[in-house]
């Protein structure tokens, strides 16, 4: 195990009616002027907006608005942002939503501080080097951003959909309510699912040493998201259902699980390649990707981890061919994630056999990708080909 610095400094506030903090949080950080952001107007029409609004009110807090922004989050809606909160001096950001809408208001709080194009940031043009204060109140369960510093944007105008990473645009505090999730359609709870269990197996998934512990925990997310999302999309106002759900959203990607090594991430380069050509829903696109990977780089060198995912997340029965366990439980995960409402190839949600190319291109433009094989363009594009 490598040595690590741990560090969580998100305040987590789970559970029902913790709303009620969100006045006292956003005045602990200085806020006076905040930028709301959100995606559809699902929070106007089940009360949420109201409610949010109603307590700035009362803390005697200004509010402006940031709406419509869309899954893949659009740089445009980056830079709206980042101009609203220029000419309001707006000093904090409330993204309201799920991983979109945190994403695209971390961007826009990264932005407001940079006197350039905050796409910047996402093509190594410049780091981020100061960002204004966020925090988010949850609606879905995904991607983890709640308690990250990630984000990931689209830019049409390229087609292409980048990531930028730093501890500056971890929330200062997250409200995660399950209630605000009951009304997550089925199509989207299962993405979110696939979302969550694709971030374990990155992690999951690398060329050092296995490390116990982390590896234990991982499968232990991954056996509650399997249980967890079918119920909450066969019973969308199972309370319980949803919180595991969602907690386990939070603790796939808050970097408790990367710690002491370096995870593949291989699956989500190559799926942001196939998103940002075709604005395919992200965990849509993952569950596509991920068993055509583990069909791709699985080996004699790595058959112990693909085997114990086998045994301990999808009860192959111990005893057989290794390999052919292992090559047992990838189907199995292939299965779940059709049994969830997810295609299974690219062909089923438009990609065209002329675009695998041009999306490997992306995926791996000259460096290769990946830790647990290293993935170079030739290898991207018989990944693609399979899951075509």
């Amino acid at each position: 195990m490598k040595n690590f610095t741990l560090s969580l400094p998100t305040e987590i506030f789970f559970g029902k009616s913790q709303i009620d903090v969100l006045g006292d949080q956003i005045k602990k950080h200085h806020g006076s002027k905040v930028l709301i952001c959100y995606g559809s107007r699902r929070i106007k029409e089940n009360g949420l907006f109201d409610t949010i609004t109603n307590i700035l009110s009362e803390y005697e807090m200004s509010f402006f608005e940031l709406s419509n922004i869309l899954p893949n989050p659009r740089i445009t809606s980056v830079r709206d942002g980042v101009a609203l909160c220029k000419k309001e001096r707006i000093d904090f950001i409330l993204a309201v939503g799920g991983g979109s809408v945190v994403d695209c208001a971390k961007a826009v709080a990264a932005g407001a501080c940079y006197s350039g194009d905050p796409w910047d940031f996402f093509t190594g043009g410049t780091k981020v080097k100061k960002a204004l204060p966020v925090a988010t109140v949850l609606t879905l369960a995904a991607t983890g951003s709640e308690m990250n510093g990630n984000a990931v944007i689209s830019n049409l105008e390229v087609i292409d959909k980048r990531a930028v990473m730093t501890p500056l645009l971890k929330p200062k505090f997250s409200i995660c309510d399950p209630q605000y999730t009951f009304s997550v359609p089925a199509y989207q709870t299962a993405a979110g699912t696939v979302d969550i269990m694709s971030h374990v197996f990155e992690q999951y998934f690398h060329s050092a040493e296995d490390i116990f512990l982390q590896s234990r925990l991982c499968e232990a997310i991954l056996q509650t998201a399997m249980h967890c999302g079918p119920r909450a999309i066969q019973e969308p106002i199972d309370y319980e259902a949803r919180a595991d759900l969602l907690f386990a959203s939070t603790l796939a990607l808050n970097d408790l699980l990367g710690f002491g090594y370096d995870g593949d991430w291989s699956v989500h380069a190559i799926e942001h390649a196939v998103s940002a050509v075709s604005d395919l829903t992200h965990g849509a696109g993952l569950a596509i990707i991920t068993p055509a990977w583990m069909r791709y780089v699985i080996d004699e060198t790595n058959t112990g981890k693909f085997y114990s995912l086998a045994i301990n997340v999808f009860g192959v029965k111990k005893g057989k061919n290794r390999m052919e366990a292992a090559q047992q439980g990838i189907d199995a995960l292939a299965d779940f994630f059709a049994a969830l409402g997810m295609p299974r190839k690219l062909e089923e949600v438009g990609i065209k056999k002329d675009q695998l190319e041009v999306i490997a291109r992306k995926a791996a433009p000259s460096d290769p990708v990946g830790s647990l094989k290293e993935l170079h363009y030739d290898d991207v594009l018989k990944i693609l080909q399979a899951a075509f």
